[in-house]
């Protein structure tokens, strides 16, 4: 007998994680999923390690001590607060909360691809807004909203393209959409922007009801391994997820871990600057090349490359694998002329960018 499956759920197309292994010998430079340059600081390091001699013990449920250090951080409360197991643990937990079968969750046409899971996952349907120059418009989200529109996911900056809208555009939009409908701001990549005009939505939940942030760990901080992220949202909205999020969601040694790199500022600041000093330098060595970078301010760069298949993304990609540097095909999000680049250590985004100037030069030959 075939046990039935709910409808819906075989039209999901499953998430596909970055490459992480290369067949041969060697190192490999791994610039596919937007892990941090430097990795864990030493305190978050140390901190999981001492975690491991308690390793018989359950955790603490409700995240307590996380949860008040994070409270802190944003200037609210603890009750305001929920983690879970990575980001999109509690993007998922959102869309189980407050979408269902016929409802409508919104989201930008290049944005993250577990917001259109997170959605089918609970029988919701995924609709989509057009953007203007790879980056989220407020006007097209806006005329896209209709009874059934529940969410509106924003990833703000938005993974893949690398593109922001500032804190006015935000706050339109936050306006714009009916009070039913909960605004969610991934904010995963903020630690990474420093314009003075961007914002990631935090001082929303101080004044509406119908606004959550998420964050992670798993990017500046250097912890994707631990699978811990949060949010931040008024207590209504948080109480909420509580009540559907599984019990003991996160490790204990990612708890302390958790806490510990929070309070390494001095490492935050060294992964940051590594990004400031390495992004700029290898957009131009790409732009010196002849491809095109879209701006990004965050910690990866997405890459445009001509059509002509001597020089296209897939032979782009295949050629970079040659030389043991994996990268993001961008063909899931509909951008399938594009690569999307991490901002690795200096010397993958090295081996990256003279890699390709040989690709470019030796497609240029035959």
């Amino acid at each position: 007998m075939t046990l039935a499956v709910r409808p819906g759920i075989m039209e999901i197309a499953a998430y596909v994680p970055g490459e992480h292994e290369l067949p041969g010998s060697g190192p490999i430079h791994k610039m596919s999923s937007n892990e941090s340059a430097l990795g864990a600081s030493a305190d978050a390091m140390a901190a999981y390690a001492k975690g491991a001699t308690e390793l018989h013990r359950y955790p603490d449920g409700a995240s307590h001590a996380l949860r008040a250090a994070l409270a802190r951080e944003v200037g609210g409360r603890e009750d305001e607060i929920i983690c879970g197991t990575g980001s999109d643990d509690i993007l998922v937990l959102i869309a189980r909360a407050y979408a269902g079968p016929g409802d409508e969750v919104l989201y930008s046409r290049h944005g993250f691809l577990i917001y259109p899971i997170a959605a089918q996952s609970v029988g919701a349907v995924p609709v989509t807004a057009p953007e203007k120059d790879l980056t989220t418009d407020v006007d097209a989200l806006l005329a896209t909203v209709t009874p059934r529109t529940k969410i509106c996911f924003v990833a703000n900056p938005n993974n893949p393209t690398g593109s922001y809208i500032p804190a006015s555009e935000m706050r339109r939009l936050r306006e714009g959409l009916p009070g039913n409908v909960l605004l969610v701001v991934d904010a995963a990549y903020a630690e990474y922007v420093d314009r003075p005009d961007y914002t990631d939505g935090s001082e929303l939940v101080k004044e509406y009801d119908n606004v959550i942030v998420s964050r992670t760990f798993s990017k500046i901080h250097g912890l994707a391994a631990l699978r811990l992220g949060w949010a931040y949202g008024q207590a209504s909205i948080v109480g909420v997820l509580h009540r559907i999020r599984g019990v003991f969601n996160v490790a204990a040694p990612a708890q302390i871990a958790g806490i510990a790199a929070l309070a390494d500022h001095a490492h935050v600041k060294r992964s940051k600057a590594h990004n400031d000093y390495w992004l700029p330098w290898f957009v131009d060595q790409l732009k010196a090349i002849g491809l095109h970078p879209y701006p990004s301010v965050t910690n990866f760069v997405l890459v445009r490359f001509p059509s002509d298949p001597k020089l296209n993304a897939d032979a782009a990609e295949k050629f970079l694998k040659s030389r043991r540097v994996l990268v993001r095909k961008m063909g899931a999000y509909g951008l399938p002329d594009c690569l999307r680049i991490t901002i690795a250590e200096e010397a993958a985004v090295r081996a990256c960018a003279a890699a390709l100037g040989e690709f470019v030069q030796g497609a240029a030959t035959q």
